[in-house]
């Protein structure tokens, strides 16, 4: 109950603070990248439960001549570099804490097709509402391996504490400001998960 009334207080503050910087921030996405503003996908919340989650869009839509969407590298531009870079794409996202479909700390919510791929271990990050932030955001983000992630997503379902969200929450505004971990050395982000061979 702590933790959920402290989501929603300062979810909530956020979103009301910071809601001249988010209209600025919608503009510009829609004169540099066009519409949709947001960038909406379907997640694993709670004990595996799917929910739409909502960022800023960082990248083009841009689709090949087989009619798939193009690399991440080829639809990013300078923009949405910088975007991304700043973490200011992930502000939408007070929005889902709000509803109570993510915390403000957490481990990230990924992809749905990951889910299958857990192992017993891993899968247990899902124990907890995801994250805005989390302990492996803070401890590498996305410069460190998928097991270095989810060992570290299991480490906090274990200690969790208001003082341990407290803790990660001011260090996540350190590492935004130096901008550490953001992409996997020769991704735009991070390389997809394939999986662990300890399964």
């Amino acid at each position: 109950m702590i933790k959920r009334s402290f989501d929603i207080l300062v979810s909530l503050t956020a979103l009301v603070l910071l809601s001249p910087i988010i209209v600025l921030l919608a503009w510009k996405i829609r004169k540099n990248l066009g519409s949709p503003i947001l960038f909406r996908q379907t997640r694993p919340g709670l004990n595996g439960m799917p929910f739409e989650m909502v960022k800023f869009r960082s990248m083009k839509d841009a689709i090949g001549d087989d009619g798939q969407p193009l690399p991440d590298s080829e639809r990013m531009t300078p923009f949405g570099t910088k975007l991304r870079n700043s973490s200011l794409d992930e502000l939408p996202e007070l929005w889902n804490v709000l509803k109570g479909d993510m915390s403000l700390v957490g481990p990230r919510p990924l992809l749905m097709q990951y889910l299958p791929l857990y192992n017993e271990m891993q899968a247990r990050r899902h124990e907890v509402r995801p994250g805005v932030t989390g302990l492996a955001q803070v401890n590498g983000r996305n410069a460190i391996s998928w097991e270095e992630k989810f060992e570290l997503d299991v480490r906090y379902v274990d200690n969790q504490s208001l003082f341990l969200d407290l803790k990660i929450l001011f260090l996540t505004v350190k590492k935004v400001l130096v901008k550490e971990g953001i992409s996997a050395e020769g991704h735009v982000t991070t390389e997809p998960f394939k999986g662990s061979d300890n399964q």
